[in-house]
């Protein structure tokens, strides 16, 4: 089985600041790591690596040093990583992304691809099932559990009031959450074996894309402006005994038409 791995190198969103005038993130001094949710995708590869000696591959888009996180996750154990870098990527939103990365799922082939849920910089969860539908591959997203037998594989995706399961065949994509599995650290041989081996980057022109279909000509949306929230307004303050301070609250959600 081949797996393909895409990842994205974010900024640790625990110290990302906004600058007010302009409205957009401060990357300068900021830790860049490995989005949290793809490090449970990784995980699965991993896992089928050790299961089913699978081969599994690793790819991310973004600049040069989205290269530090393609080490990691050599570092975990993962066989091959490849770079997708090209100044025409630059303002690419999901869609143009989405496009860009399925170019390089064709070019290089997969019998499953796994994705995180979602990225915590921009939170759309909307790049793994574009990357599945311009391949016109099955998709499941929320991935919880996942069993693999033969050519299909049985998933338990997350609902807001319970779970459901979904039965697909392979080739597919599945978009794991954190409630997958616990992803593993980097173990010291493959950490210093991670250096010495490519990692390989592709631009527009091995794709076969066109330059207006990416980047921001090739983007139909646009960030307008990024903000922090302004502190909330005081609270009202009931200080009762426990029965009334309940009734009262109850009323004054009542009135609200909040319950």
């Amino acid at each position: 089985m081949k797996i393909l791995v895409f990842i994205k190198q974010v900024p640790n969103t625990h110290e990302v600041r906004v600058d007010p005038k302009t409205g957009t993130l401060i990357r300068e001094g900021v830790p860049s790591i490995i989005n949290p949710e793809d490090k449970n995708a990784l995980e699965l590869a991993l896992q089928l690596k050790e299961q089913i000696k699978a081969h599994t591959i690793v790819a991310t888009m973004g600049p040069s040093q989205a290269e530090w996180s393609l080490r990691e996750s050599l570092a975990m154990g993962i066989d091959e990583a490849y770079l997708i870098s090209d100044t025409a990527f630059a303002g690419s939103d999901t869609l143009a992304t989405s496009l860009v990365l399925a170019a390089f799922a064709k070019k290089i082939g997969f019998d499953l691809i796994l994705t995180g849920r979602q990225a915590i910089d921009g939170d759309t969860a909307q790049v793994g099932p574009e990357i599945a539908e311009h391949l016109q591959i099955p998709h499941v997203t929320y991935v919880e559990k996942a069993e693999f037998s033969g050519d299909f594989v049985k998933v338990q995706r997350a609902l807001e009031d319970g779970y459901e399961i979904v039965k697909t065949k392979l080739p597919c994509l599945l978009a794991c959450s954190k409630d997958l599995n616990i992803p593993r650290y980097m173990n010291m041989n493959d950490l210093f074996g991670c250096f010495k081996k490519t990692i390989q980057t592709l631009k527009l022109s091995d794709l076969f894309l066109k330059r207006e279909d990416v980047g921001l000509t090739g983007s139909p949306t646009k960030v307008r402006k990024t903000f922090t929230k302004g502190p909330r307004k005081e609270g009202r303050k009931i200080e009762l005994n426990p029965y009334e301070s309940a009734e009262q609250i109850f009323i004054e959600l009542q009135n609200r038409q909040l319950v």
